[in-house]
């Protein structure tokens, strides 16, 4: 499958799992996008001070998890209101510093935890760092952005704009890069694309219509972070 790897260009793209599982070992730097919202929590979260912890299952051994580390353990239920943390980023924006944060989520923890295992260096990249992204993993050779999207209800890949528009703004930092034709297709939305379109986008409709509007607000920031979010081991620093 190597007409797949786009193996001729130093910064590439592909959707989801299948990217990393086959297109990761090929690469230094492994950059995980999931604008709406788990690369957008991480973040908030860690501009905050925090220290989060991702957590691919949405189940009770989250909370067993979190409590061998002396960590809170994110609701994996969505909501913005109330005490407790939870994959919606207006939950975290008051978070103290030093906060050890466990946050589930089986699409964009996952695929990090994925892209580790790869022996990659693993960065967490949304709308609020597209510049310290970039910045951050310039130095690295071979960089693969992995919009991760959503999934349908049967469990299938659907491509999000959000997500792709985002893996396009850190690789418009990166022009100068020998650029995949698929990573020139992103930067290339992204130059091209208003930004209040993504207000009317699906998962944006999806959220607004579940009384999350102050999530998109956040989740559609660009660049009000000024540091990459980057996998040390078990849990995402702030560099």
């Amino acid at each position: 499958m190597r007409y797949f790897s786009q193996f001729e260009f130093d910064t590439r793209l592909e959707w989801g799992e299948h990217a990393i599982e086959h297109m990761a070992g090929d690469a230094d730097c492994v950059i995980i996008v999931d604008v709406m919202s788990f690369s957008s929590c991480v973040s908030v979260a860690a501009a905050r001070g925090a220290t989060v912890y991702p957590y691919p299952w949405k189940d009770a051994t989250a909370t067993e998890y979190g409590d061998g580390l002396g960590a809170i353990t994110a609701n994996t239920t969505r909501r913005f209101e109330g005490e407790g943390y939870s994959l919606s980023p207006a939950s975290l924006v008051k978070i103290p510093p030093q906060t050890k944060l466990v946050l589930p989520s089986p699409n964009g923890s996952a695929l990090a935890f994925k892209a580790r295992d790869s022996g990659a260096a693993v960065f967490c990249g949304c709308l609020r760092n597209l510049e310290a992204t970039a910045i951050a993993c310039a130095p690295f050779q071979y960089i693969l952005v992995v919009p991760c999207g959503e999934k349908w209800p049967d469990g299938r890949l659907r491509p999000a704009l959000e997500d792709w528009v985002a893996a396009g703004g850190i690789i418009s930092h990166l022009a100068k890069r020998n650029l995949s034709p698929e990573a020139q297709a992103a930067a290339a939305t992204f130059r091209a694309l208003p930004t209040d379109v993504l207000r009317r986008c699906s998962s944006t409709c999806e959220l607004v219509e579940r009384g999350f509007t102050a999530d998109v607000d956040l989740c559609l920031a660009i660049d009000t972070d000024d540091k990459a979010c980057r996998l040390q081991n078990d849990h995402f620093v702030y560099v």
